[in-house]
């Protein structure tokens, strides 16, 4: 029986290759809201984050998802990552 393929996905941070269940996805929902999508299943457009805490701390702190999402992104959806990332 053939060995099942793991999907991989690039961090939007720092350009590095994981896993996809090892990253976290923020997601762009067809109403046009964003989320930080913990299951891996909400519907619409995604982008990954990997969980290196200095990764997550220049995401914090440059802000790039309005760039790959193509929307403003909140400080709800920040704070959010915030929480999920470093605790």
């Amino acid at each position: 029986m053939a060995e099942r393929k793991i999907p991989q996905r690039t961090c939007v941070c720092c350009r590095t290759t994981h896993d996809k269940r090892d990253l976290l996805r923020v997601v762009k929902t067809p109403e046009g809201t964003v989320q930080v999508d913990t299951t891996g299943k909400v519907n619409g457009r995604g982008c990954y984050l990997c969980k290196d805490p200095a990764c997550a701390a220049r995401v914090l702190k440059t802000k790039p998802l309005s760039k790959f999402l193509g929307v403003p992104v909140g400080e709800e959806v920040y704070e959010k990552l915030k929480e999920v990332l470093l605790g």
